[in-house]
């Protein structure tokens, strides 16, 4: 007996192995594909016609939605820096989405709000629609009052109003940079292929300074779970969506700032309520439908428009956000299960899809039950040291090498971090990440999946939001 767990032992390790060193050649081949693009793509929009795209009558104008629960703290600002975009024509359009506390009072006395009749029609069901106000000042600012239904529901009522070709979802607790919109859909107006879903990158807001909506000082906040967050998110969207990108592979877009075409997601049926991350679903369902009908199509993420968003600054509140974010990952692939290793669906079926279900939905299992094994066997000297030392190469000290040129990438190119001081911290950071926060959020995410198993699948509210855009500076 003592002979067969010692073998079983024995074989997972060198399961684990197996599976970091495929997930690392998937990083390998994303990362390659990734500095080429970003580094292209910098050259080219440095004589990009993103100044005459402003002026140009072709621009199609854009709805900006911003769906609001308790947002009290927070939604005047967002809303003041919205209204700010440069952009030629676009509509602002504000779901209260029956809040408790007072974001809609806000919003009526900010913005001078007057109650209007309007025609609306619910061709994507939502729940009921009390209100409108509209704004004699701002002309292109319309706020939606309805019954509670969660954000999924406040975005198909946004799109039910919203009058133009595409729309953009943002986040309440986000800040757009002023050029965000016009940079993002300058690429899709100069596009071959009609682009039904586009995102932009998404940076933490926590350290910065932000007056009337708009960020006027970027610093790196004090705190280390912030400064590990933004790490991460470098990462992920220096080198993991642009990689994707690169191979027409896309199924995450973020919700935090996203845009999309109207007609495609009407097509579609609108947001999942049901789903916990509407946004990744939104993206898998769409990318489903126009590989069934073989219809000419593209999803894109752009790496230069840019969106300031909140993060979460207690681990109680990171652990309900990324279980979330998991669950609603596993919940979108199995929704659209038909998809996983099936040729009909090209390379979304046979790579994409499965790359998912394989390394994103059951990795925090193996590597959960990954580094269980390891510490077992070297406490029973099953493991040599050769292997123990290739396990934490492959385990620990590639991701340090991932998230370094994240930061890498950054300053090369987009430089919101400018100074020494800035560059010194976050590879401080990129380096000790690795080292505890990684493993922690693989045990958020390995908590989940027996969420998903056990049936409890709900939305975990993350409380505490608001700091650096609840008052002016």
């Amino acid at each position: 007996m003592k002979a067969f767990i010692s073998t079983a032992i024995i074989g997972f390790n060198y399961l684990v192995a197996f599976y970091y060193g495929m997930i690392n050649s998937v990083y390998t081949v994303l990362l390659s594909l990734a500095l080429v693009v970003v580094l292209a793509h910098i050259q080219r929009i440095r004589y990009s016609a993103v100044r005459e795209f402003r002026f140009s009558p072709e621009t199609p104008p854009v709805s900006v939605l911003i769906p609001a629960y308790n947002e009290s703290g927070v939604i005047v600002q967002a809303v003041t820096g919205a209204l700010q975009l440069d952009y030629p024509s676009f509509e602002l359009i504000v779901i209260n989405d029956g809040s408790r506390d007072d974001t809609l009072e806000k919003l009526i006395d900010t913005f001078g709000l007057k109650r209007i009749d309007l025609a609306y029609r619910s061709l994507l069901k939502t729940k009921p629609v009390r209100g409108f106000y509209y704004s004699p000042e701002r002309p292109n600012l319309l706020v939606i009052d309805k019954e509670n239904g969660g954000k999924a529901d406040a975005l198909n009522c946004g799109i039910n109003a919203a009058k133009s070709p595409y729309f953009a979802s943002v986040d309440a607790d986000s800040v757009l940079e002023r050029d965000a919109l016009i940079r993002l859909m300058a690429p899709i107006s100069q596009s071959t292929l009609p682009v039904v879903a586009c995102g932009g990158v998404v940076r933490v807001l926590n350290g910065t300074v932000v007056k009337d909506g708009i960020v006027q000082e970027i610093a790196l906040p004090r705190d280390t779970l912030s400064m590990f967050q933004i790490v991460e998110y470098l990462r992920a969207f220096l080198f993991g969506r642009v990689g994707w990108d690169a191979v027409n592979g896309l199924l995450i877009v973020s919700g935090t700032f996203s845009l999309f075409s109207k007609a495609a997601v009407m097509a579609v049926g609108g947001y999942d309520t049901r789903n916990v991350t509407e946004d990744m679903e939104l993206i898998v369902r769409l990318q489903r439908h126009y590989l069934t009908r073989r219809e000419r199509y593209i999803i894109r993420f752009i790496s230069d428009p840019i969106c300031w968003s909140e993060a979460p600054e207690s681990l109680k509140m990171l652990a309900r956000q990324r279980r979330r974010w998991h669950l609603g990952l596993i919940q979108s692939i199995m929704k659209h299960r038909v998809m996983l290793f099936n040729p009909a669906f090209g390379r979304m079926g046979l790579f994409v899809a499965p790359y998912y279900l394989l390394f994103e939905v059951f990795g925090p299992v193996i590597e959960v039950f990954g580094y269980a094994a390891v510490l077992l066997a070297l406490g029973l000297s099953l493991l040599s040291f050769e292997f123990f030392a290739l396990y934490v190469l492959l385990a620990i000290f590639y991701g340090v090498f991932l998230s370094i040129i994240g930061v890498f990438l950054e300053e090369i190119t987009y430089r919101r971090y400018p100074t020494w001081e800035h560059l010194f911290r976050l590879l401080t950071y990129a380096l000790i990440e690795n080292f505890g926060y990684r493993q922690l959020n693989s045990l958020w995410r390995f908590e989940a999946t027996f969420l998903y198993i056990f049936g409890r699948r709900r939305w975990e509210v993350v409380e505490g939001k608001g700091r650096y855009l609840s008052r002016p500076r």
